[in-house]
């Protein structure tokens, strides 16, 4: 099932996309589903970030050739954890604004993303398929520059667009191994398997979930393989995970 956030001019709704439709659902997509009736044509519509989370937790340093490029030799032993503001997320086709008065260098990073389906803490990798709602597509866009001056990545992580994430919710797949990459204007700059994760999605749900209490909506970013790189103003860049989707953002001037 893939759950879509997506808007008209009647508002915003969710609903599930079936080939070149979408369901309108009620509601909100936690629990048991209930659809209005309601059938749009996917074209008629405009998808929006799939969820609006409460925190984004990202896990870095989580495939060992990207630990390589960055400059690391052994991968760590543990998931090293940071978080970006609900405020980067954009959706599919809006546009990651480039901060060129505080940053000189700006890199994708193609990731798989988790979604939580209900509010949990403490839960045992054996359960992690119980708190998931699904998964979608994101892009843990980064100031490069400014994560290697301030040290810790707040800032270089957090700027409003630096999280795109869509094109929609996929319920009933997987992730265990599946393919992923980024391009940028048409070219392939990063190819992984989820399967090379270090840390495999119910670790790190059980991780994540011993530090602090997940609602549903949140997000889990996977980490980026090897291949990250800079973007530039112009620059259309498209994640797509199997089985998924894929998600296309272009690169603007911030004003």
């Amino acid at each position: 099932m893939r759950i879509a956030r997506f808007s008209t001019d009647d508002g915003m709704s969710f609903g599930v996309v079936e080939e070149n439709t979408v369901a309108v659902i009620a509601a909100h997509p936690f629990g048991e589903l209930t659809f209005t009736g309601q059938r749009l044509p996917l074209a008629d519509v405009r998808l929006l970030a799939p969820i609006l989370p409460s925190k984004i937790i990202a896990i870095g340093k989580n495939y060992a050739d990207h630990v390589r490029e960055m400059g690391g030799d052994e991968p760590p032993a543990e998931p090293v954890l940071f978080s970006k503001p609900s405020t980067a997320v954009i959706g599919p086709e809006e546009a990651i604004a480039y901060p060129q008065k505080l940053s000189e260098r700006v890199d994708y990073e193609g990731e798989l993303a988790v979604v939580i389906g209900r509010m949990c803490r403490e839960v045992p990798a054996s359960r992690a398929a119980e708190v998931i709602l699904g998964y979608t597509c994101a892009n843990d866009v980064t100031a490069r520059d400014l994560q290697a001056k301030d040290g810790q990545w707040t800032r270089a992580k957090g700027f409003d667009t630096f999280c795109p994430i869509g094109p929609w919710i996929e319920t009933e797949i997987d992730p265990a191994d599946l393919a992923i990459s980024t391009t940028v204007n048409g070219e392939v700059r990063q190819e992984a398997r989820t399967s090379l994760l270090l840390h495999d999605i119910p670790t790190l749900v059980q991780y994540v979930s011993q530090v602090m209490t997940l609602l549903p909506g949140d997000v889990i970013l996977t980490g980026t393989p090897a291949g990250v790189g800079p973007l530039e103003i112009g620059d259309e860049v498209t994640v797509t995970v199997e089985n998924i989707g894929s998600l296309t953002n272009r690169v603007i001037a911030r004003d």
